[in-house]
């Protein structure tokens, strides 16, 4: 039988208290349990006094036996003295999973997109600056053109059906 020293909460919703208790490590959390050995309530502040209780002595036979402790439970006799925890490294606890690196990834995809598409539009804009100034510079070099005017052949040409139409009217 493996057991363990771990806690069990109690307490009503949204109000945590726990036991911290002796019992076997198939049991329910919240179920049957071999012996309460101290308790913990998280709701006061962290200094103070009530927020954790053990009894040493129990927990040391405990310990002596061959009980286990959670954790948590690892973390409190820590504390109080009682055991030597070993502090724990997980240099991947901080690591994104997959779906928030394809995220990034499209993330920076869509930036240099609109840089690239920034820079493009800025060398549009430079090769039409340019542009514009190399036709100013062409129009101010070259002498003005003279302007024709149109034939004199064209207004009476239009003219003439108009003179004919009135002919015949009054014949």
């Amino acid at each position: 039988m493996a057991v363990k020293i771990r806690l069990a909460r109690g307490g009503a919703k949204k109000r945590p208290y726990y036991r911290v208790v002796v019992a076997d490590g198939r049991a329910p959390r919240d179920g049957k349990y071999i012996e309460k050995v101290g308790t913990h309530n998280p709701l006061l502040p962290k200094d103070h006094e009530d927020r954790i209780k053990l009894d040493v002595e129990r927990i040391q036979y405990w310990l002596s036996k061959g009980a286990q402790p959670t954790d948590r439970v690892a973390r409190f006799l820590d504390a109080a003295g009682i055991l030597k925890r070993d502090a724990r490294n997980n240099p991947n606890k901080g690591t994104p999973g997959a779906k928030a690196l394809e995220r990034i990834e499209e993330q920076k995809e869509k930036a240099e997109a609109k840089v690239a598409a920034a820079a493009e539009a800025e060398e549009a804009a430079k090769t039409a600056a340019e542009e514009a100034k190399a036709a100013a510079k062409a129009a101010a070099e070259a002498p003005a053109p003279v302007v024709e005017e149109a034939p004199a052949e064209e207004a009476p040409a239009a003219e003439a059906p108009a003179e004919a139409a009135a002919e015949e009217t009054k014949e």
